[in-house]
């Protein structure tokens, strides 16, 4: 079965993606078809001329000795005729008699030269001759078939082409060269300014610092370095902001909550309130436990710094937490998975993830494997209810009731640090019977 591929399609496959060989490639482009119009003017006109003119010469000078060898036909005259053709034209000729004339011509000149040759011989000379162009490197061999002799003629290279066609040819190719290495230094410099400029943008967007950028190029670039810049530390500004604002109203509550927890604990052992001192004490610790969860969240990774760091390990120390707790976790990790991440950021984030699923589950299963050679994929496994597939998203929406143990905190913590350095995490049925939260993470 034939595919046919649209046009823009094709044209979109054929040419470079890159913004430095895009450019080049609208330089080089009319620079090559202007040379190719020059060449062809020169090569069809002003070379086809001279040919033409050289060609007409030489055949006229071997027309005019053929006619002189017949008109004299005596030894002394022929070799009269031979010998001033030498002196005259710079043509080496000499007579074979009784010679017959063999079949075959060579051309091998690139250029209009050996067919002009051929035709100015064939008109004025009017007797069967070959020409060969591959014997000799520097005479065009011409026998001519005479009445009682062949006429050999080694007429000299130089006389039927100029140089210049080799002189123009190189200058064309070393002026596109010249100007097409000039552009290529001119657009790597421009070039390289927007690809530090993303690799900058990149790394802030993973929650890296890459600190202010040196703006270098062309003036709309050195905006937009600037402009990033500003952005940067307008962000910045306003994270530290929200930290300490939460940080203050975590403090205001947690007071108040530190007073009726201790108002509990000094009320008087009676056994009709037991139930109710429990309730109590267990709402405060939920309540001091949210508090926490909104400053979590609000402080997000926090001035960490991303480091080379083995999630194996990483892993290992969640899971080693959990089980600390009565929760039971199988770890299923490679020995060494050496990933550049903010380690307390992910730990929270996958201690989160585990958390939830052993609220819900009897056995949670952690795993992490290479996904090609740009990932890893680290699972979460539980056999519990797990959730339906139309509220799997929703689970991810901050403060939403019911999520991650009643404040809605505990996947979105997770997937707002994921996807801050790069990676994303998916909801999925699992193998268990549960459901698989899968985090793929950037190496």
């Amino acid at each position: 079965m034939r595919v046919n591929i649209p046009k823009a399609h094709l044209i979109k496959r054929i040419l470079p993606r890159s913004l430095l060989w895009r450019s080049l490639l609208m330089i080089l482009l009319p620079l090559v078809a202007v040379q190719a119009v020059a060449l062809q003017i020169f090569y069809g006109s002003h070379l086809d001329i001279v040919s033409r003119r050289f060609a007409l010469a030489i055949a006229g000078e071997v027309a005019m000795t053929v006619e002189l060898l017949n008109r004299y036909p005596g030894e002394s005259d022929r070799a009269w005729v031979l010998a001033n053709a030498w002196r005259d034209w710079e043509m080496a000729m000499r007579l074979e008699p009784r010679a017959q004339l063999g079949s075959g011509r060579h051309t091998s000149m690139i250029g209009p030269v050996d067919e002009d040759l051929a035709y100015a011989l064939q008109a004025r000379v009017g007797r069967p001759f070959t020409v060969d162009w591959a014997s000799d490197p520097v005479s065009v061999l011409i026998r001519v078939q005479l009445t009682d002799a062949v006429l050999d003629v080694q007429a000299p290279r130089k006389r039927l082409y100029t140089d210049t066609i080799y002189l123009f040819v190189i200058w064309l190719v070393g002026s596109a060269l010249l100007l097409f290495i000039i552009a290529a230094l001119f657009m790597r410099n421009q070039v390289r300014a927007i690809r530090r400029l993303a690799v900058a943008a990149e790394a802030f967007g993973k929650g890296r610092d890459p600190g202010a950028i040196k703006p270098e190029g062309a003036t709309e670039v050195r905006q937009a370095a600037a402009a990033f810049n500003h952005m940067q530390e307008r962000i910045r500004r306003f994270l530290q902001q929200r930290t300490e604002m939460l940080a203050g109203v975590s403090h205001d509550l947690r007071t108040p909550l530190t007073r009726l927890r201790l108002a509990l604990a000094m009320l008087p052992a009676r056994e009709e309130l037991r139930e109710e001192v429990a309730d109590m004490t267990a709402d405060v610790a939920e309540m001091d436990r949210m508090i926490g969860g909104y400053l979590s969240f609000a402080r997000g990774e926090g001035t960490e710094q991303a480091r080379m760091v083995d999630l194996a390990r990483l892993l290992g120390d969640v899971v080693a937490a959990a089980r600390r707790t009565g929760a039971a976790v199988a770890l299923e990790v490679p020995a060494a998975l050496p990933v550049l991440l903010r380690p307390d950021a992910v730990r929270r984030a996958i201690t989160n993830l585990v958390d939830n699923a052993c609220r819900h589950a009897r056995h949670v299963t952690l795993g992490a494997t290479r996904a090609g050679s740009r990932n890893i994929e680290v699972t979460v496994d539980d056999d519990g209810p797990g959730i339906p597939p139309d509220r799997r998203e929703g689970a991810f929406r901050s403060f939403a009731s019911g999520a991650a143990g009643g404040t809605g905190l505990g996947l979105a913590i997770a997937r707002d640090i994921v996807r801050a350095h790069g990676g994303d995490i998916v909801l999925e049925d699992s193998p268990l019977g549960g459901l698989r939260a899968r985090v793929v993470l950037p190496r």
